[in-house]
């Protein structure tokens, strides 16, 4: 880059995106693909040549519903919304987020989450304009530290808290009775993020309109149409009125409503997908807790967090990239991360090909 261009580019980008990274995506090719938490299931072969008769039938020379009227409806059917709640839609939950901190942005606002947690919360903040305030999860069990959180409420009083349940990337579930205790402290919004809904059956959405300042997130991703790109915001119509008035218009294409409601009206065969991510997660998990000096916590997700022995993490990462298997290496994301893997729950064979290959460097090592 030229001087003038460095210097144009620094006087005009905002001092604070030119101090992100980027969001990076690990290359995968030619690996067992375990680090994103994907669900590992590619659809049945009937069911494909099904979806490519409704794909051929959709007009993408015409822009999209804008309101996704024809997907909305099996959606909070699927997802459980209660009846007076109003629904939008998101390109991913990521989008949903970054509406909420657009409406809800201004001088000396902040964002209010718990780390280690989703990095999204702290970068769309950052993107626009808001102060970012992450209050530690308790050392021991990666537990809601309610104590640290009120008095964070209390000190900055947020905007907005977001609230992962389950948490990613420790895949625990937060006590319910102390995030109530949030939802009532708090003194503007509060979303419980449910994108794991799938692989726990603890949810907050049939508590929506008990408090005036709860919102539930969800997305498809998570239930096996992740490459779709699909989020959903419920919640009382006096919030999410005012959010609908920053979405873009044709957020949600023509291919991902149409493959959506398709997908929903299968949604058995993604149920008996999750099924089997859930069955194969303590399987997994005990097999991983058996190494020395290994600590596998609870999860309530589609995902394990590991913490390996002292210096181990990079090692055991590097040697099953070499065997073939990718999962995410924490250590170093943040201070309580530390020695931390985390590996996807795939299909049994990919969890076995993951267990023998970490056997490998571990008795190498």
């Amino acid at each position: 880059m030229s001087d003038e261009r460095q210097r144009l580019v620094e006087n005009w980008v905002r001092a604070e995106i030119r101090a992100l990274r980027a969001y990076h995506v690990q290359p995968a090719q030619g690996l067992i693909k375990l680090d994103a938490m994907e669900n590992p299931y590619t659809w049945p072969a009937e069911l494909r040549a099904a979806w490519t008769e409704v794909l051929q039938a959709a007009d993408v020379n015409r822009y999209p519903d804008p309101t996704a009227a024809a997907l909305t409806a099996p959606l909070r059917d699927v997802m459980g919304v209660p009846e007076d709640m109003r629904v939008i839609l998101g390109n991913g939950s990521d989008e949903l987020i970054q509406m909420i901190a657009m409406s809800l942005a201004g001088p000396s606002r902040s964002v209010l989450s718990v780390e280690p947690g989703f990095v999204m919360y702290r970068m769309i903040a950052t993107f626009c304009g808001m102060r970012y305030v992450g209050v530690p999860l308790a050392a021991a069990d990666f537990s809601l530290d309610l104590a640290a959180v009120l008095q964070a409420i209390d000190a900055h009083q947020p905007a907005v808290v977001f609230l992962a349940y389950p948490n990613n990337p420790t895949g625990n579930l937060f006590d319910a009775a102390a995030i109530e205790q949030v939802i009532r402290a708090a003194p503007g919004l509060v979303v419980v993020d449910e994108a794991y809904a799938p692989f726990t059956d603890a949810t907050f959405m049939p508590r929506l309109g008990e408090f005036d300042n709860l919102v539930v997130m969800r997305t498809v991703s998570k239930m096996g149409l992740a490459g779709l790109r699909l989020g959903l915001l419920a919640g009382p119509a006096e919030w999410l009125d005012e959010f609908d008035k920053v979405r873009l218009p044709y957020n949600i294409n023509v291919l991902t409503q149409a493959s959506a409601a398709f997908a929903l009206r299968h949604k058995a065969v993604f149920d008996a997908q999750t099924a089997a991510i859930r069955t194969e997660r303590p399987r997994l998990a005990a097999a991983l807790a058996e190494h020395d000096g290994v600590t596998v916590f609870a999860s309530d997700a589609n995902f394990l967090l590991v913490r390996t022995p002292p210096g181990r993490a990079r090692v055991w990462f590097d040697g099953l990239r070499e065997r073939g298997v990718l999962i995410k290496n924490l250590d170093g994301a943040h201070p309580l991360l530390a020695d931390c893997l985390r590996p996807t729950v795939g299909t049994p064979a990919e969890n076995d090909a993951l267990i023998a290959a970490l056997r490998e460097v571990v008795e190498g090592a």
